[in-house]
Formats: C-alpha cells, structure tokens, sequence
C-alpha cells in the first residue's frame, strides 16, 4: 500500500485529478443506478428525502463544532434559492432516470454546461461572442437529435431531464455568488437543512413503507452520492480544471454499460449522435472560456 501512495504521488497532478474524477463519475452512474431500480416501487422524493436525512446526520458533528457561527448570513435569500433550486434539479433529473434509459438521461444531462454559458450573460453580464453563441446552439441541435420532438408524442421525461439540467446551471451560477462570500460550512449547512425540510412535505404526502432492502439501497445511494463528492473535491484539488472536467463524459459510458447490464436498455444511434455534438459543443465552449480567462481574445469568442 506504502509503494502505491508514493507511486500515486509521484503522477502529474493532472493525472491524478483525471483518474480521481473517473472514479466519482462511475459512483454517479452507480448512485442513479440504484435510484433507477428503487424508484420503481419508492417514490423519488422519499428516496431523495431518506438521503437528505443520511446527509444531515453525517455533517452534523461540522454545524454541531461551528454553532455559533455556522448560521451566520447575510444571504439567506441566496441560501434559500440554492435549495429550491436544488429540490427541483433533483426531483425532474431522477424522475427522468427512473423512467428513461441512463445513457439517454445521462446525454441529455451534458446541456448544463450551454445552460451556464446563456444564464452567465444575463445574470453574470458575461460578454459571449458569435463562436461561443454558435457552440450553444450546436449543442441544443444535440438535444434536439436526442429528444427528435414530436408534436403528437411529446416526451415528458426528456422534458423533465433537460428541465433538470437547467436548474443545476441555475445552482451554479447562485453558487459563484455564495462561494465568493460565504464559508463552506454555512453553504454545506444551509443546503442540507433547507432541502431536507422542502422534501419533508411531499415524501410524507407520498410515502411508501420501504422494505429492509430497499432502505439498505437508499443508504447505499447517500454513502455513494457523499463518497462521489469528496473524490470529485479531491480531483479537482489534484488537477487543473480544464484536465479534469472532460472526464465527467465518461459517464455516457458508464451508463451504456450499465444499461445494457442490468435494465436492458440499449443506446439508439440518436443517443450517441446527439451526444456527440452535445460534447463537442461543450468542450468547445470550455475551451473557449479557458481563452477568455488565460488571455485576451477577439470579440468574436
């Protein structure tokens, strides 16, 4: 074990936050996984609020150490936000996975890079150009070829997964405004309070007695979903952003095989057609917002 941490610490620090993030994104596919199977007979918000609670009673002891100044805020509308729309993200994004194949959702999940972009120049007053606006409707033509509308069958679930990949954007762009101010901690406990107490309502309306199996799975789901959070920390810790985002498409394959594996759902070529310009188009766009930060670019980025 010794000679496999030095060995470990000797790679690039690239290396290793590429690695690392290919872990978390195969514990992602794996927590929707078992949200995907559970969701068959429990409700996704009794799911959700179960691991809430998991979640409250793990971070406790840090609101427990920090009392005193953990609920200090000047931005508790921010607070509040982030959990409404945090509640949102959740509940249309695993919906969709309990219903839809995982490598379709999981495709469609990619948008929220574009989402950010479009919500960073009206909230953030970003200045994008012709290129990054042309990659943002690329990537939308992806969706589109995934999706494929049609006005007599419209597909709820996809709806509810390109819905979903909207408010994490939104959650995003809340967070570079409370991450500038405010202490990890008070995010951390504001976050996992509020969305506790929003689910509490419709997962009791809702609940359904879960069996001893089941509950072993959904505490599987939150020591899974905190595990993926502290390896994605650790990753990007490790390494450069830039290396390490591109990792996270990893997950269309993880996916793919899983599907196939356990719920017999095999990939259209609309999948992976429209998940090939959805990446394309966001690694563009990733590569172009290097560009903007590391150097002066011309109007037209």
């Amino acid at each position: 074990m010794g000679k496999f941490y030095h060995y470990w610490l000797t790679l690039p620090g690239n290396v290793r936050g590429s690695l690392l993030a290919l872990v978390a994104s195969l514990l992602a596919v794996q927590m929707a996984s078992l949200i995907k199977h559970v969701g068959q007979t429990v409700p996704v918000v009794e799911i959700l609020f179960i691991r809430q609670v998991l979640v409250v009673l793990i971070i406790s002891p840090v609101i427990l150490k920090n009392l005193d100044t953990v609920f200090m805020t000047n931005l508790l509308r921010f607070h509040l936000l982030r959990s409404t729309l945090s509640v949102i993200a959740m509940v249309t994004g695993f919906v969709a996975v309990v219903h839809m194949p995982l490598a379709e959702v999981t495709a469609i999940s990619f948008v929220r890079t574009l989402f950010t972009t479009i919500l960073a120049i009206i909230f953030l007053k970003e200045a994008v150009g012709f290129r990054r606006w042309s990659s943002v409707v690329v990537g939308f033509i992806g969706v589109l070829v995934i999706v494929r509308p049609d006005a007599q069958n419209i597909n709820t679930y996809a709806l509810l997964a390109i819905t979903s990949a909207f408010f994490v954007s939104s959650i995003n762009i809340v967070m570079r405004k409370l991450s500038q101010i405010e202490n990890p901690s008070t995010i951390m406990a504001y976050q996992s309070i509020f969305v506790t107490l929003v689910l509490a309502g419709p997962a009791a309306y809702l609940w359904v007695t879960p069996t001893v199996q089941e509950m072993i799975l959904i505490v599987a789901i939150g020591c899974v979903m905190s595990l993926m959070q502290w390896i994605f920390i650790q990753a990007f810790k490790a390494g450069e952003a830039a290396a390490i985002a591109p990792m996270e498409y990893s997950r269309l394959l993880y996916a793919t095989i899983i599907g196939i594996v356990f719920f017999a759902e095999i990939p259209t070529a609309w999948t992976f057609g429209g998940a090939s310009i959805i990446i394309a188009s966001t690694l563009y766009t990733m590569h172009r917002n290097a560009l903007k930060k590391d150097e002066k670019v011309p109007d037209g980025s």
